[in-house]
């Protein structure tokens, strides 16, 4: 049996529960901020949404790498691994290193 990659509809409930979860933080950041400085508003600097959009980057390729590298085991009978690579491959093959016989 081979394993399905996530498809679009769970990637779609990751998101939308990421984006619930940073919505109910910011309204925290705002309230707690509203306490502290009487007429004081929170303001969302560039790099927290580049910090952001890094971040979900990578969990995206994490995923990406996860369902190549299922692919791959279902489906050939070699070895991988994942790895950044320069050239943008999500997995690499490998060898196994093989003992030496003793005599």
């Amino acid at each position: 049996m081979t394993a399905n990659p996530p498809g679009p509809a769970f990637q779609n409930k990751t998101r939308v529960a990421i984006l619930a979860e940073l919505d109910k933080k910011k309204r925290q950041l705002i309230q707690n901020q509203s306490m502290n400085t009487p007429g004081g508003s929170i303001s969302l600097s560039r790099p927290n949404l580049k910090e952001f959009r890094d971040n979900a980057e990578q969990q995206h390729i994490a995923a990406q790498q996860k369902a190549a590298l299922q692919h791959a085991h279902a489906h050939s009978s070699g070895f991988f691994i994942t790895q950044d690579s320069s050239f943008g491959n999500l997995i690499l093959p490998v060898l196994p290193r093989l003992e030496a016989a003793e005599s």
